[in-house]
């Protein structure tokens, strides 16, 4: 019976490490440094599950999944079977939502000489030709220097994405434009709008047509509910319990006092499985929008690294010019890109090499790319499904992204 204990408990490790077969025996004490360090997170029940690959010089060196991609029922209690993690989980991007569907979007658009990232929005929006409003260019919503408001109870006002354009329209400025740098989900909810304006489609077909299509990304896209069959997902909250206190929590630095947080009372109490998180995507946008909303697995998202990373083509057809991967991926005065984060101050891509760059999802989501080294991480991990600690916060997963991040730089 021991031997026989022994044998499966093999076969079981064996399974559920997934190596590249050109990699030729990934280095080891890489491979037994991330281990350590996601096996005691989730023995620890920091967090319920996690994905993770890496690779380098065109080659997957590590893939494997971790947990669980569910642990608790829609009150908070343990499951008796929780669902295991496999790499071909959905995750719900979040805010990698707006490098991997938005900022592609409009690298594609200016590529083509549809648009310029110095044009005045208020060339394409006529509330942003509002005399506060009228400098705010493309590049200022890009790199979250417009000024916007960084976050807004869009449903508390808006029912769908036509009176929450109108809204952030109307909305006054929060900050100066273009002297700092604010991260903003309003900011990327306009720029879908332009997107949408400028290509005459709808923000979903759009990036489905002209990126996920053309890039075989085929479990990446909006409402996957809707839109895929027999598809597995990592669960993230129950209902919607950190939004709802940036509302009524004044503590958290969000103060809109023309809304009265008990005015509004839709917020959902169960477990959000193939459900966009964030609130405005949902509530307000009917789960499309251009700052949150897209689902996507480890080997789509990674498809798309591989075509900023080589700056070429998918296949033989035209993609994205060289030259335009070039210009997003420079650093501005604020250190950082058009859309994706450059700053070696950032935790996603602490003291990484010059060029890297990366971003990060609050579901636990993160891409972490360093050209100079032909490296990308992408770690997605199911952190909100573990629920708020203490009722507060949810568990930080900056430290676990740094230290794969520093192995992997190292090896």
């Amino acid at each position: 019976m021991k031997k026989l204990f022994i044998l499966f408990f093999s076969i079981l490790v064996y399974h559920q490490t997934v190596f590249s077969q050109s990699s030729h025996g990934a280095n080891t004490e890489l491979i037994a440094r991330i281990d350590s360090i996601l096996n005691a997170e989730v023995n620890s029940k920091k967090i319920p599950g996690a994905v993770i690959q890496v690779k380098k010089n065109n080659k997957v060196i590590y893939r494997q999944s971790y947990g669980y991609a569910q642990i608790f029922d829609d009150n908070h209690q343990a499951l008796n079977e929780p669902e295991k993690m496999t790499a071909d989980h959905l995750f719900d991007l979040a805010s990698l939502t707006k490098v991997v569907g938005t900022t592609t979007s409009i690298m594609l658009l200016a590529d083509k000489g549809q648009l310029s990232v110095d044009d005045r929005v208020g060339k394409y929006i006529r509330a942003f030709t509002s005399p506060d409003k009228s400098a705010i260019t493309i590049r200022h919503l890009l790199t979250h220097t417009a000024g916007l408001y960084e976050w807004y109870p869009m449903y508390y006002r808006a029912g769908n994405k036509q009176e929450t354009f109108q809204l952030i329209g109307e909305l006054p400025l929060a900050f100066p434009i273009g002297k700092q740098r604010k991260y903003s989900d309003l900011g990327f909810t306009i720029l879908g709008q332009i997107v949408e304006i400028v290509s005459g489609q709808p923000l979903d077909q759009f990036m489905q047509q002209h990126i996920f299509i053309p890039l075989k990304m085929n479990h990446t896209g909006y409402n996957p509910l809707l839109n895929q069959r027999g598809v597995k997902f990592a669960a993230t909250s129950i209902g919607n319990p950190y939004e709802k206190r940036m509302v009524y929590d004044s503590s958290l630095g969000f103060q809109f006092r023309e809304i009265n947080p008990a005015s509004w009372d839709h917020w959902r109490n169960y477990t959000l499985k193939g459900e966009v998180n964030d609130g405005n995507a949902y509530y307000a946008n009917k789960g499309i929008s251009g700052a949150a909303g897209l689902f996507s697995t480890v080997d789509d998202l990674q498809k798309l690294v591989d075509m900023l990373m080589s700056k070429n083509k998918p296949g033989n057809d035209p993609f994205i010019s060289e030259k335009t991967i070039s210009a997003f991926l420079t650093t501005d005065e604020f250190n950082n890109g058009l859309g994706w984060m450059m700053d070696g101050k950032n935790p996603v891509i602490k003291n990484g090499p010059e060029g890297s760059f990366g971003h990060t999802g609050f579901t636990g989501t993160s891409i972490a790319v360093v050209p100079q080294e032909g490296i990308s991480i992408i770690l997605l991990i199911n952190r909100q499904q573990t629920g708020l600690l203490g009722g507060k916060e949810y568990y930080n997963v900056s430290p676990i992204r740094q230290q794969i991040f520093q192995a992997v730089l190292k090896k």
